[in-house]
């Protein structure tokens, strides 16, 4: 049995009744993670998966093995809704979506369709059918996705 540290019991009561947990142990099999900083370079911006839409990498994939993919997109004008409006899905396991400038109008399937502000963030549930309906020319929004690379699942 291994000595216990003053007040240790006093802790453990304190964290029991107040509903704490203690502090749990490193998770066996987590990736490491590297810090990682990305500065704004107008640059960074490159053409991705869709002609009306820029990505600048945010270094997170790299950072944290593979677990995270973190990117600013940042919507070419005009936006052209018979180019922009496909239905399609991502495979992921988590996306949200937080929105840095202007405006985009997206449907989600069982949602129907939003308009999101600067300021506006959304979670967008693992395989939900959706689309872009509409962004304004000044549209920029953060997305982080689980996992850093997943496959988009385009339906029309």
């Amino acid at each position: 049995m291994r000595p216990q540290k003053a007040g240790a019991p006093a802790r453990s009561a304190a964290r029991k009744q107040a509903g704490v947990k203690a502090p749990a142990a490193r998770v066996a099999g987590r990736r490491k993670q590297a810090f990682t900083v990305s500065h704004l370079d107008e640059e960074d911006f490159a053409l991705g998966l869709r002609r009306y839409a820029k990505y600048r990498d945010l270094g997170m994939a790299q950072a944290t093995g593979g677990m995270v993919q973190a990117h600013v997109i940042r919507f070419v004008p005009p936006c052209e809704p018979q180019e922009v409006s496909k239905l399609h899905y991502h495979e992921v396991d988590f996306q949200m979506v937080y929105v840095l400038k202007g405006w985009i109008k997206t449907e989600l399937e069982g949602e129907g369709a939003h308009t999101m502000r600067a300021g506006s963030a959304w979670l967008q549930p693992p395989r939900i059918r959706h689309r872009v309906l509409d962004y304004s020319d000044d549209c920029e929004v953060l997305e982080i996705v689980l996992p850093a690379d997943f496959k988009t699942v385009e339906l029309e």
